[in-house]
């Protein structure tokens, strides 16, 4: 065994005008989280217990979509999802539609282990939460200001909005953002930078883990449902990695991206790296997406074919870097 290593991801997708205040804000989270995951490796926990820890910090916290800080729907509301993945047998929990539940991870470790299901949504999922007692809040809980100011962008320029935290308005331009080249499924979009959330883990036994969270797109229509809590597509772990996506949700579920990381290391024999190096240059298609991994060796690795993205990773050691860029 390589020791345990863990990676953190804030989305993909960064605009290149992004205030430096707001660069250094993302950094000092993601940096916060990697060292509770550390912490926790340190203690012996095992890597599902440790994604889902780090996950609950970053859903609790409003500056990435998800949890408290999700993109709102075109109704003004938000619904959540999320995934978590245990690697040595495979067992995996989903949700999606949530309106009142605190952390959607939780929610989602809850379905994998407290019901015969793998993915639970919408009333359904909120009934479940209330039977196992979890946190549950007002919908008002997770909606901030600046979410509320991107909505009425978004329905001002009849367009989703990917990146609900840089203005279109003032120096980068409304309309240049608008008139953005960029589309999904054949329709324009604006500029592009979602900011789902995930973590990944390899213990110090070799067991891997993923989970990832989000609220989704910004001004998306009520009831859409992306790659993040869909098992293979945004989120995925086995005994030889774990994975968790984030970017354009549509292209990662064609390309059923992270199961495809772990599917080229097992019937390819390529290594972590090679293998995302491989899926995010061949799989993507014209899509714009990244991903974090960990292999059971003791590997991490990022890739995206993004301007940037949110990330952070650390190894056992002593290796730790936060980046954008």
């Amino acid at each position: 065994m390589g020791g345990w290593a863990i990676a953190v991801h804030g989305g993909a997708g960064v605009d290149p005008n992004l205030p430096k205040e707001r660069q250094e804000e993302a950094k000092r989270l993601l940096t916060r989280c990697l060292d509770i995951g550390i912490s926790a490796l340190h203690s012996n926990l095992p890597a599902i217990d440790v994604v889902e820890l780090v996950v609950r910090e970053l859903e609790s916290d409003p500056l990435f979509n998800s949890g408290r800080g999700s993109a709102l729907t075109e109704n003004g509301t938000v619904e959540m999802e999320a995934s978590i993945m245990d690697g040595p047998k495979r067992r995996c929990g989903a949700v999606s539609g949530l309106t009142t539940v605190k952390n959607p991870v939780s929610l989602a470790r809850l379905v994998m282990e407290k019901s015969p299901h793998s993915y639970l949504g919408f009333s359904g999922a909120e009934e479940f939460a209330k039977k196992q007692g979890v946190e549950m809040v007002d919908n008002e809980y997770f909606i901030t200001e600046d979410n509320v100011g991107m909505l009425k962008l978004a329905k001002e320029a009849n367009s989703i909005l990917f990146d609900y935290r840089i203005p279109t308005i003032g120096t980068c331009g409304a309309g240049a953002a608008m008139d953005s080249p960029l589309q999904m499924n054949g329709l324009p979009i604006s500029v592009y930078a979602p900011e789902t959330v995930g973590c990944v883990v390899v213990d110090k036994a070799g067991r891997c883990a993923a989970a990832t969270s989000t609220g989704g797109l910004m001004n998306k229509l009520s009831g859409r449902i992306g790659d993040s809590p869909l098992i293979g597509s945004g989120t995925y772990a086995s005994e030889v990695c774990g994975v968790s996506c984030t970017g354009e949700g549509e292209a990662i579920i064609r390309s059923t991206l992270a199961r495809e990381v772990s599917a080229v290391m097992e019937y390819k024999g390529l290594n972590l790296h090679e293998a995302v190096d491989y899926v995010i240059k061949h799989r993507l298609d014209e899509g714009k997406a990244g991903l974090i991994a960990v292999s059971k060796d003791g590997e991490v690795a990022c890739g995206f074919n993004t301007t940037g993205m949110f990330r952070g990773c650390a190894t056992e050691d002593g290796f730790m870097e936060v980046g954008v860029w």
